[in-house]
């Protein structure tokens, strides 16, 4: 997860530096959780030690090498930091506030490189501690400079052992917090544990659930293809966080990597162009078709770009004519003037450091209904050529890093701006069992405090998914026994890693590669990380072939390739 200074948007990593208590650190914005492929294309291989890593020569792999070897002559200077960090970090991130962050790291020794692409590196390091190793992810620019910068380990705060125990860590991130600890194994929410889970609140980006739904329903209609390429323009681009503001005009991007980008980077351009490709009427479907309780709350649904052209641009003159209309007169407002006016400028963007009306102009959903969210997408990754979207949400599990010996698949979206911050997961023990856990934190009068907010809601979810699946598991003994039966837990369908983020795009013509490993069943006699080439390949088969995706001739269910639920 992400703390610290960043753009006021309702796109999660748009914290682009972030210090967590203790020895846990962040620097921000974006962020792949899951392994990823080697730089090779071939399956990764395990850590090595560092004098045996050779960093790529990319204009990511240099950048990466230069901040390994400047962490020993910490601070860095103006200059260095001009020379290596492009303007749009540093409109977020002062040198002041990155140096800070970096001490806090102590070092840098490299263990191995996780994913190598011209314009990514994610690599895993040591930060100086005997702890875990940690992950780093760096973007750059065309330009070469880095314009993200994340350094995940795992959070510092203890794990509650208890439920009063992350009750408490959860209270402790916000005045107003809603929580939902659900078991949604069997295609439904069966609460397990909450805090007014029922209740709405201020959601952030987490909101791209239901664009994502609305997607997948679209492919699963024939309307829309995983491979279709839509086109950057100027109208549809927003504020980051994200890299397609700062494509050309013209860029080419799939439907697929566009969605990798809204999940894995929350990417605030790219899901503006998935909710014109959908049409705002499709996206507020999929509120009702997901069970959300009042989906009027959400109703119109606004773009990103439209809430920071309210939030920004004559504030708060022209969000208080919003709120004062009607439904139909906020349409009529959005089409009329919102939707004409230019995108507010990042300079005033960062002007915005205090909650704005979190609790009338944002979009709003309970934890329950974002339960249902889940429960829904799962749904539809689980039917024929709809496996991307568990792909899509398994790319970045926000530093959770739950233990791999019990749990096989991470979903995650989460969200933040002053005064906000979200954070949903579902994830798949080895028995095929699912949960989902939601916190909602909500300050409407001060900016969460997210350099400890954060650790503690990590840690609070982490305890949650381990006090489900115990009870879970004492549930399941319990009816076994119960009814003496002998037969063993279902198989579990996993979906595999992403091997990587959507990086750099080719104006004018298709991206060169896809982002995708296809999934795979754990029965199936192949690597979880197959080499890129061979992944690209696959999932243009699967995606071309609606009807056929299985990943190996030995699964007997090889389309159930999303968490149960």
């Amino acid at each position: 997860m992400k703390l610290g200074s960043r753009y006021s948007t309702p796109g999660r990593p748009a914290r682009r530096v972030l210090v967590a208590v203790g020895t846990a650190v962040v620097l921000l914005a974006g962020g792949c959780g899951s392994p990823a492929a080697s730089p090779t294309g071939g399956p990764a291989a395990a850590a090595a030690p560092a004098q045996a890593v050779v960093l790529p020569g990319t204009p990511a792999g240099v950048q990466l090498r230069w901040l390994i070897a400047a962490m020993p002559r910490l601070p860095l200077s103006g200059a260095q930091v001009r020379a290596h960090f492009d303007a749009a970090f540093l409109a977020q991130v002062s040198p002041a506030v990155l140096n800070q962050a970096l001490q806090a790291v102590a070092s840098l020794r490299l263990l191995s490189v996780r994913l190598s692409e011209l314009g990514t590196v994610v690599a895993e390091v040591t930060t100086g501690g005997a702890g875990p190793p940690a992950q780093v992810f760096l973007a750059v620019d065309r330009q070469g400079l880095i314009n993200w910068l994340r350094i995940s380990p795992p959070p510092a705060a203890p794990s509650p052992a208890t439920w009063a125990g992350v009750d408490a860590a959860v209270r402790s991130a916000a005045p107003r917090v809603r929580l939902l600890v659900a078991d949604v194994t069997g295609g439904s929410c069966r609460p397990v544990h909450g805090l007014g889970p029922g209740t709405p609140a201020p959601l952030a980006a987490t909101f791209k659930l239901y664009v994502l739904d609305a997607l997948g329903q679209a492919v699963a209609a024939g309307n829309v293809r995983w491979n279709q390429l839509l086109t950057v323009t100027a109208q549809d681009k927003s504020l980051p966080p994200g890299e397609l503001q700062d494509a050309p005009d013209g860029t080419r991007i799939s439907v697929l990597d566009t969605a990798a980008a809204m999940t894995s980077l929350s990417d605030n351009t790219a899901t503006d162009m998935l909710i014109r490709l959908l049409g705002r009427a499709a996206v507020e479907a999929a509120l009702t078709r997901t069970g959300m309780a009042d989906p009027a709350l959400d109703r119109p649904f606004l773009t990103t770009r439209e809430i920071f052209t309210l939030k920004i641009r004559r504030w708060p003159a022209l969000a208080d004519r919003y709120l004062a209309a009607g439904q139909a007169g906020r349409r009529a407002l959005l089409a009329g003037t919102v939707d004409r006016a230019p995108l507010p400028a990042v300079a005033a963007a960062a002007d915005w450091t205090v909650p704005r009306a979190v609790n009338s102009l944002e979009y709003f959903a309970s934890a329950s209904d974002l339960c249902r969210a889940y429960a829904s997408l799962a749904a539809l990754a689980r039917r024929p050529g709809l496996a991307p979207i568990g792909q899509v949400l398994a790319l970045n599990d926000d530093g959770l890093q739950l233990d791999p010996a019990q749990w096989t698949t991470t979903w995650f979206k989460g969200g933040s701006e002053p005064g906000v911050l979200t954070a949903a997961f579902m994830a798949t023990t080895r028995t095929g069992h699912s949960y989902v856990v939601t916190v909602l934190a909500e300050n409407p009068t001060q900016p969460i405090n997210q350099a400890t907010a954060i650790p503690a809601i990590l840690s609070a979810v982490k305890a949650a998914f381990t006090l489900a699946a115990r009870a879970g598991q004492d549930a399941t003994s319990t009816a076994a026994h119960r009814t003496r039966s002998s037969r063993q837990p279902p198989e579990l369908s996993r979906v595999s890693a992403l091997t990587r983020p959507p990086g750099s795009i080719t104006p004018h013509k298709p991206a060169s590669r896809s982002a995708y490993a296809a999934p795979q069943e754990t029965r199936c006699p192949v690597s979880p990380m197959p080499a890129l080439a061979d992944s690209a390949t696959r999932l243009a088969r699967d995606t071309r072939e609606h009807h056929d995706h299985r990943t190996c001739t030995a699964s007997r269910n090889s389309s159930a390739t999303a968490p149960k639920g």
